[in-house]
């Protein structure tokens, strides 16, 4: 199912902006002038009362798309001013035609010595998409500069500092209020450290025919919360329990009953036709009283867990599991039980430290440390490249794997991956990984893939953290979020 916006690589659009050129007849330099032309109409709506634009300029192409916005805004009646971050007559024919006509038009052209006059709107057209290491020099202190310039900024193509492949900032990089990307959206803006520089992101084709763009497959795609309604659909009227399988959670050790509790819910909360839980005895009764509809079931011996496992549809491990004995042996029953597995929090760090092949069609759901952990490295590399480290681990253990994080991001063996459009900071609080965990159980038991299961499941979980945090981020908490998954489970038709 080919849901969301098609993600494409730096070079696939590079290539795209090829063949326009070659085969269809459109020049680089009328690109260049759809492009400032489309930056110029989205700056005029969202900031109409602008009268003093502000144009930071490279010496590439994307310095040219600013060169020729400032003279289409001069001519509409706005004051532009060009502020160049080192002096140059430009890299490109394209970027050196376009400073020469505004220099006939206006002979006006100033390099950046440390400061930036007042202005109404700053637009970023700097470095564009070929950054792959830290902004220098001048580049990297305009930067700075504007990031503390009070102005709202627009920037061209990408916010500049930041590699449009992967969504990592290697260094200095603009924080945008907005980002007008141009013919095709390039896949690293929606992940990583771009979440935080790209603000308002939108897409313009700049009349690329669309038969150009579609004969790149997209190396990923961007899932919003309007793909829940293709995806999860009304139920039969006569379907019973026993149509949306059994979920068993494995969890619990001594002092964490509550991971698997949350755990639970969420399953229970997202559709599971059954939810069990195997814990110490000691949670038996809490959770119980906190929702009778579970099944709970202590399990201070690891050999109870088998009459469980046989009765399981799919088995969510890894909530408060811990990774002393007990969660060691929980692991290794529930992993020879051959029942698709999920496999979260302390479930993965035991996996890291003892691989073990897992059963098909599970799903793992690491933050960026434990997926660290996963592949023998660090934090850095795994976040330097999230779209590498993803695909990594789908490969290695053949499963669905759900990276977790700003832009979270869901690989399979074989699948394009996803990237999650939603989630907020306030989701950065514990059980939160354990209410994913048993959302992308729920799935998995009413028959989804794995892979739909895992992407569903993210983009339902993030869509329920923006619903349950509205506009007060601070302090959400992991409960919140069940009822608001129970709501948008059941999406309104379109």
């Amino acid at each position: 199912m080919d849901l969301g916006l098609p993600l494409h690589s730096v070079e696939q659009v590079r290539a795209i902006d090829r063949e326009a050129i070659e085969a269809h007849g459109v020049s680089a330099f009328e690109l260049m002038g759809r492009a400032a032309a489309a930056a110029l109409a989205q700056l005029r709506q969202r900031w109409p009362g602008a009268r003093r634009v502000l144009v930071a300029c490279g010496n590439g192409n994307n310095g040219g798309d600013g060169f020729v916005l400032a003279r289409l805004a001069q001519e509409a009646g706005l004051h532009a001013q060009v502020l160049q971050a080192e002096a140059g007559e430009g890299t490109t024919p394209e970027a050196r035609r376009a400073r020469a006509e505004w220099l006939a038009e206006t002979g006006a052209l100033s390099v950046f010595h440390g400061d930036l006059p007042d202005a109404d709107v700053i637009v970023d057209a700097l470095l564009g998409v070929g950054l792959h290491s830290a902004p220098r020099g001048p580049v990297a202190s305009m930067i700075r500069a504007i990031n503390h310039h009070p102005a709202p900024v627009l920037a061209l193509d990408v916010p500049s500092g930041i590699d449009a492949d992967v969504g990592r900032a290697p260094g200095q990089a603009v924080r945008a209020d907005a980002t007008l990307c141009f013919i095709a959206a390039k896949r690293g803006l929606y992940t990583g450290d771009a979440c935080d520089a790209t603000g308002e992101l939108t897409v313009a084709g700049l009349g690329v025919p669309t038969a150009v763009v579609a004969a790149h497959a997209p190396v990923a795609r961007l899932v919003s919360a309007d793909a829940l309604a293709a995806v999860l659909p009304r139920r039969a009227r006569t379907a019973h329990k026993g149509h949306f399988g059994h979920v068993l959670v494995v969890g619990g050790e001594h002092g964490m009953g509550g991971a698997a509790s949350l755990a639970a819910q969420a399953a229970a909360r997202c559709g599971a036709g059954l939810v069990s839980v195997a814990t110490r005895e000691r949670h038996v009764a809490a959770l119980l009283a906190a929702r009778p509809e579970l099944m709970v079931h202590a399990v201070d011996d690891p050999g109870g867990l088998d009459a469980l496992l046989d009765r399981a549809t799919v088995v969510a491990v890894g909530p408060g599991l811990g990774c002393g004995a007990w969660g060691r042996a929980l692991l290794q029953r529930a992993l020879a039980a051959g029942k698709p597995a999920v496999l979260d929090a302390d479930a993965l760090n035991l996996l890291a430290e003892a691989p073990h092949a897992l059963p098909a069609g599970s799903v793992l759901t690491p933050h960026p440390g434990e997926a660290a952990r996963l592949l023998g490295t660090d934090v850095a590399t795994v976040q330097g490249d999230r779209f590498a480290s993803v695909e990594s681990l789908a490969d290695r253990f053949g499963a669905a794997v759900v990276l977790k994080g700003p832009g979270t991001l869901v690989a399979a063996p074989d699948a394009v991956p996803a990237v999650i459009r939603g989630g907020n900071p306030g989701m950065a609080t514990g059980g939160m990984g354990d209410v994913l965990t048993g959302v992308v159980a729920a799935l998995r038991a009413q028959g989804f893939p794995a892979f739909d299961a895992a992407w569903a499941g993210a983009l339902l979980h993030a869509a329920a953290g923006d619903a349950a945090a509205g506009t007060r981020e601070r302090g959400l908490l992991a409960g919140d979020l069940l009822d608001a998954i129970r709501r948008l489970a059941n999406p309104e038709p379109a």
